[in-house]
């Protein structure tokens, strides 16, 4: 995984840590790590990131991640759809609901690429109980045929938000969200907000590697752009204490989640690591996500207040 991922950034979540509690006045057995969100009641505040789709590989991948979610009642996301909105033989490469009928699932949209038809249709396709509108402007940039034409953005989103009827995520992609824009999505009417912040997966690395010449050296530029997660994660939350929060971006255990979780968020999202998992079975993404939900427990278990270290 390290070859996409930040070399010289991390999440800042390293930065802190839990005092030990010595005397946790409770049983392990009796530590609940259930929420809700959205309307929605979860085995564990985690939801499997948007990620995959449109290709025989890439559906295969989110049967794999769907199955794994439906079994632990987890949250999950789909791969930008706009490969299937232009061509509707890879509509199924999307469509999980025949092994996952009951899960939070999430479609998936670029902000450059958004109108009320399309978005409805996004949802329509999949059976979706939330949208994702995701903002990745370097990435657009660094991409040979990307397009960052993200002028009108805004407002496009505010016209989703009134008029589709399930609710709207606004995510970046891992280079993480300001307070000042977080408050402009909360004004368009926005039910929740991903940070996705630096320090996990780079897109900065990944176009670097898929391009040459003059772009591949402008990636390399942006390889450790971006707000780290768990800053990102602060700004927002002291700007908008009410607004539901997903905190993405280098979670990689059951202790990062607990973090992101005392630092505010509601729920937290994982990719990469899944996505090499479902590669091989929905049972391995079980177990892993089995792993980290006993370190969350763990942690809340034992932990006290979150100190700065």
């Amino acid at each position: 995984m390290a070859e996409v991922e930040y070399s010289g950034m991390t999440t800042g979540f390293e930065r802190y840590a839990f005092e030990h509690c010595t005397l946790p006045e409770m049983n392990l057995a009796d530590v609940d790590i259930s929420t809700r969100f959205l309307g929605r009641s979860l085995s564990m505040p985690l939801m499997i990131a948007c990620m995959t789709g449109g290709t025989p590989r890439g559906g295969e991948i989110n049967r794999n991640l769907a199955i794994a979610a439906q079994k632990l009642g987890i949250a999950m996301g789909v791969g930008s759809q706009r490969a299937a909105l232009e061509d509707s033989s890879l509509i199924s490469t999307y469509q999980v609901r025949d092994v996952a009928p009951d899960i939070l699932l999430v479609a998936n949209l670029g902000a450059g690429y958004l109108t009320g038809d399309i978005a409805c249709k996004a949802v329509d396709m999949i059976g979706a109980d939330a949208l994702a509108i995701h903002l990745n402007p370097i990435q657009e940039a660094l991409q040979p045929d990307g397009d960052p034409s993200f002028k009108g953005a805004l407002d496009a989103i505010k016209r989703v938000c009134e008029t589709l009827e399930v609710p709207v995520i606004v995510k970046e992609v891992g280079f993480g969200i300001s307070a000042e824009v977080a408050v402009m999505l909360r004004d368009a009417g926005v039910a929740a907000i991903d940070v996705a912040g630096a320090g996990g997966t780079s897109w900065a690395r990944i176009e670097g590697i898929r391009a040459s010449g003059r772009l591949q050296e402008l990636a390399g530029q942006f390889e450790d752009w971006g707000t780290p997660t768990a800053r990102s994660l602060e700004e927002v939350r002291g700007a908008l204490p009410d607004l539901p929060l997903i905190a993405s971006g280098g979670i990689r255990t059951g202790l990062d989640i607990a973090k992101a979780l005392a630092l505010g968020a509601d729920l937290t999202a994982i990719g990469l690591p899944l996505l090499h998992e479902a590669a091989k079975s929905a049972e391995a993404v079980e177990d892993w996500i089995l792993a980290r939900a006993d370190e969350l427990r763990l942690a809340k278990f034992a932990g006290g207040r979150l100190i700065a270290v």
